[in-house]
Formats: C-alpha cells, sequence, structure tokens
C-alpha cells in the first residue's frame, strides 16, 4: 500500500496488515482501494491501496544520507547502462574509481552494464574512450518508493512525482 501523508505527499510503502491497523486505528483513511476485499471474522472491507495518514508526519529529507542500493541506483538510472544504454547485465560503476580517490556517493555511482564495466575497468570515463549519458545525481525521493515494491500500480501514480510514474508506465497494475 502507497502511505501518503496528510499533506497527500507519498512517503512510504507498507503491508497491507499495517495499512489495515492504521485504518482501524483511525491513524489513516482509504484514498483509494481495489476491487478486491478483505475478509475477518466480523467485517468485510475494500482492500486499500492507497492510505492517506490524518495526522502530519515530518519526514527527513537527508535522501543523500539514505543508503545506496544497487536496486536504488538502476532504478535511478532508469534500469539503463550509463554508457551504451544497454538494459542488460546491470551492475554498478564509480565513476571516479575507488582506488582513484572515488568515494561510493549517489553523484559517484552509476549503473552500468558488465561489458562496459569490464571496459571502463579501473580508469576513468575519459581515459576509456567512454562517456555518460547523464551525470550522477542523488535521486528524487520518490524513487524509494519505487524501490520498495517491484510494480507500481496505477492507482500510486498520479501521487508519485512524474520522474517515478514515467519509469512505472510499463509496470503491472494490482
Amino acid at each position: 500500500m502507497l502511505v501518503l501523508n496528510a499533506t497527500y505527499e507519498p512517503i512510504n510503502v507498507c503491508t497491507v496488515r499495517r495499512a489495515v491497523v492504521l485504518l482501524l486505528k483511525e491513524k489513516a483513511e482509504v484514498v483509494e482501494h481495489t476491487e478486491r476485499l478483505l475478509h475477518s471474522a466480523t467485517a468485510t472491507l475494500t482492500r486499500p491501496a492507497v492510505i492517506r495518514l490524518v495526522s502530519y508526519v515530518k519526514v527527513p529529507r537527508d535522501t543523500h544520507r539514505r543508503k545506496i542500493t544497487r536496486r536504488a541506483v538502476f532504478a535511478r538510472d532508469d534500469w539503463t547502462c550509463q554508457y551504451c544504454g544497454s538494459r542488460a547485465q546491470l551492475t554498478v560503476d564509480h565513476v571516479v574509481p575507488r582506488s582513484k580517490g572515488g568515494g561510493s556517493t549517489w553523484d559517484n555511482i552509476v549503473a552500468a552494464c558488465a561489458p562496459c564495466n569490464r571496459r571502463k575497468g579501473d580508469a576513468l570515463p575519459r581515459q576509456a574512450g567512454m562517456t555518460l549519458a547523464r551525470q550522477p545525481r542523488t535521486p528524487n525521493p520518490d524513487i524509494f518508493i519505487q524501490v520498495a515494491t517491484p510494480t507500481v500500480p496505477a492507482t500510486w501514480r498520479q501521487y508519485l512525482s512524474a520522474s517515478v510514474s514515467a519509469t512505472a508506465a510499463g509496470s503491472v497494475a494490482a
């Protein structure tokens, strides 16, 4: 389930169970629901797809401190090699190799296919005759919503940023 703050800003993804607990405790309300039903011994309710917290929750905006994972790098780079555009055999590459002082930071790590990563090796891109499709950057916070779920349902797209929605356009709706 997509969790929205009281301001309709996406802040998290949670399980159906957690969403129902928030709803039953009246800490959240249903914004979008699916056609599926949830049954208990005493009640039946529609399965929520998007919930909104009743009270505003302050969310830290320090995405530069968020853990860098392969999946987050791939999602940020649209699951595409930043050197040749391939979508196969993706690996993570340090633009400035660690042996040459490059750090493991958002602005020094890109998605690269295995052949490009081997070709670049321990060199700078210009030394290997390679160029980046785009400079690496700290991702939009919404990218972590995409990373948290394998598919982004259609009901979520209007609440997510354009970059995540465009990337998810091919995803199967739940």
